[in-house]
């Protein structure tokens, strides 16, 4: 039993001094920066300048793998069966935190990956077809009580963000309007320019240009504060609507198990990267506010976040196709 107890304790030693090892090289070859959505969209644009930047910092490649599908389910459970060593890494979108209301998933958001950082938070302006006889979020709100169902609102599809955005300001004000769903949220924003709808709930990026040309009309911006580029436009506490705060985030998630320090080494890391001016500002132009915040506050977000979007999809009977 002496021998046997020896050699555990050998090789648990060595286990341990290899992990050890492992990190104090880190990285010693490419990193996979895994996307759940397709190329081109808010999410691969944030990855990729992330992913250049830590590939600067840590002299090795960091590529961005895109495996779209199943509102970011399909990138996520590849992330969730990897190993825990550094090198297979999740860039995650809020709907990684409002998926698992909708139904049940292959992996648990919470146990099967890691926190590392909140990279960025992108405003959520609720946005009008200028025709809406509203030029206020107080004016939308008495319009829609008025006239139940004759507000239409899009969403890039059943059980996106988008979508329940727009299912908490029906709960919260006790308005009617419609949801029409499109397959992503450039055709949703086609359709608000074209009058086919009224509302939708559109990252500033989205908006901005259309705001600017008078196209668009923000009533609100869904943040804690106002959003530098929309100046005159109030929050939605501001505006009257009080518990209604939504921010788009992108944060940086590991399999479930990575080792603490190695976990805290990635955040240092990427945190570094995104107080740097020049990451600041690159975000800034993709409509993104870099944060860069603790592991802590990120497992509190995407926990707090999955029981807010839980209670909206009970109540508002939401269910995926």
């Amino acid at each position: 039993m002496r021998g046997l107890g020896a050699v555990l304790l050998a090789v648990t030693l060595g286990a341990a001094a290899g992990v050890a090892s492992a990190q104090g090289t880190f990285p010693s070859r490419p990193v996979r920066m895994v996307v759940g959505f397709a190329p081109g969209g808010g999410t691969d644009i944030i990855a990729r300048l992330v992913a250049q930047k830590l590939g600067e910092r840590w002299g090795q490649a960091v590529v961005v793998d895109n495996r779209p599908g199943a509102s970011g389910n399909i990138g996520a459970e590849l992330v969730a069966r990897s190993t825990p060593d550094g090198y297979t890494l999740l860039m995650a979108f809020s709907s990684h935190a409002s998926n698992p209301a909708l139904g049940k998933l292959p992996f648990d958001i919470e146990r099967d990956f890691t926190s590392i950082t909140q990279v960025g938070s992108a405003p959520m302006v609720v946005a009008a077809n200028p025709a809406l006889p509203a030029k206020t979020l107080g004016e939308l709100i008495a319009y829609a009580r008025a006239h139940p169902g004759a507000v239409k609102f899009g969403s890039s599809g059943i059980g996106t963000p988008v979508h329940l955005a727009g299912e908490l300001m029906m709960q919260l004000t006790g308005i009617s309007m419609v949801h029409v769903p499109y397959k992503g949220i450039a055709p949703a924003m086609a359709a608000i320019l074209a009058g086919d709808i009224q509302l939708t709930y559109a990252a500033v990026l989205s908006g901005l240009q259309h705001f600017k040309s008078g196209r668009l009309r923000p009533l609100a911006v869904a943040s804690r504060t106002r959003y530098p580029a929309l100046p005159d436009v109030p929050t939605v506490a501001e505006a009257g609507l009080a518990g209604y705060e939504i921010d788009f985030w992108y944060a940086l998630l590991g399999p479930g198990g990575m080792p603490a320090p190695l976990a805290a080494r990635i955040q240092r890391d990427t945190a570094a990267l995104l107080n740097s001016p020049e990451m600041r500002e690159n975000l800034a132009a993709q409509g993104c506010i870099a944060v860069g915040g603790t592991p802590e506050a990120l497992t509190a977000l995407i926990r707090t976040e999955y029981q807010l979007w839980s209670k909206v999809v009970k109540a508002g009977g939401v269910r995926v196709e």
